[in-house]
């Protein structure tokens, strides 16, 4: 025998009953760039794309990549915000977008990494890359590895700065998303990318950041930008309202104002038409009992995405609707599906999340089945 347990939230609206976006093409959202993506942080979904996986030279927007290694590192415990990093002789002798780092200065892991996410500091992307790794080479193979480790095909470094122009040095828009998706995912970094205006050695060299939307973009968390005369103008923007984080990236602007009009658009774009509907009932899910098991009782839990991106006009409330079975019987192995939530709008179901074993119950053996039988003989 099951139950059925009907839960309704009506905070999210829809018009289709989809599992995934339709992926918009490059002639529904007018934007001037030849190359885009638009992607939502949760789930990964691309929302739109313009020739997303065309290779091209990404400048400082390369420093994605940096900054999310010195992240991982310092979250890691490999690195500390408060290590004093010295500058190299060759850390010092970088230009374009720098903080005219001298040889023997030392600034801590935490300056660093705030002139690379504000300035695009040229100079501490080496410094740091030096610090972390010998030499930046090294660094820079730890950066082609990691983009291989997240599956991104379309990118292959040759520096940590993106400062010189290399035909071996490229990515892609989708794969820049994703390596910012990966980035976001480390709040840290925020502290950082959101800074407007600050300061370095007590206040006597001011930062101001590259990144506009930071000032005038409602909700904008970061993230990158960067030039070069054979990149144009390229950025990956990231902007969250109402819990809900967005990613869009420009390649080869023609400016810096049509670069960072597209980036509004599309994350106009996104926070207008999409939201975010959990695919976790907003209810504690009861332990099951389980007979002639060696544990009395296991814990069903979700598994899978926690939630999908789903479009926001219109007005149907969400049901979930929980199928789990009133008992089990032992054996039952961790992992084992249980049963099933359904989400449903008015249009019908628009998600089925596996619920699983979360524990296992191995089955009472013969004689253990009669010495608790005598037990409770004994104690009735």
């Amino acid at each position: 025998m099951k139950k059925a347990i009907s839960l309704l939230l009506a905070v999210i609206t829809l018009i289709t009953p989809v599992l995934a976006i339709d992926t918009l093409s490059g002639g529904d959202i007018e934007i001037k760039a030849p190359s885009a993506v638009l992607m939502e942080k949760t789930t990964g979904e691309v929302i739109y794309e313009k020739d997303a996986h065309k290779r091209m030279y990404p400048a400082s927007v390369t420093k994605v990549m940096t900054m999310l290694l010195i992240v991982e590192a310092i979250e890691n415990g490999d690195i500390s915000l408060d290590d004093m990093v010295t500058a190299s002789a060759r850390a010092a002798s970088f230009g374009g977008s720098c903080v005219y780092l001298k040889e023997g200065e030392k600034l801590s892991v935490s300056d660093m990494l705030k002139c690379i996410a504000v300035v695009s500091a040229n100079d501490c992307a080496v410094a740091m890359a030096e610090y972390m790794c010998g030499t930046e080479q090294a660094f820079v193979d730890k950066m082609n590895s990691r983009a291989a480790s997240l599956g991104l095909s379309d990118t292959h470094f040759k520096n940590c700065t993106g400062l010189f122009e290399d035909p071996e040095h490229y990515t892609s828009a989708y794969d820049i998303a994703f390596m910012s998706r990966e980035l976001i995912k480390h709040e840290l970094i925020k502290k950082y990318t959101t800074i407007w205006m600050d300061s370095i050695r007590g206040g006597k060299f001011g930062l101001s950041s590259t990144n506009k939307l930071v000032y005038y973009y409602e909700g904008c968390t970061g993230l990158k930008t960067g030039f070069t005369n054979q990149a144009m103008y390229c950025l990956s923007a990231t902007a969250m309202r109402g819990g809900v984080e967005y990613i869009a990236v420009i390649m080869h602007g023609q400016t810096s104002g049509e670069r960072n009009a597209d980036a509004k658009t599309l994350l106009n774009y996104a926070f207008a038409n999409y939201a975010l509907c959990p695919l976790r009932a907003n209810r504690a899910l009861a332990p099951i009992p389980v007979l002639l098991g060696t544990v009395d009782s296991v814990q069903p839990s979700y598994s899978g995405a926690d939630a999908i991106l789903v479009p926001k006009q219109g007005s149907a409330d969400i049901e979930y609707s929980v199928d789990l079975p009133d008992k089990l019987t032992a054996p039952v192995n961790k992992g084992s599906r249980l049963g099933t939530l359904t989400v449903k709008n008015a249009s019908g179901a628009i998600a089925e999340v596996p619920i699983i074993a979360g524990n296992e119950a191995e089955r009472l053996s013969v004689p253990q089945i009669f010495l608790r039988l005598a037990a409770n003989l004994a104690g009735g």
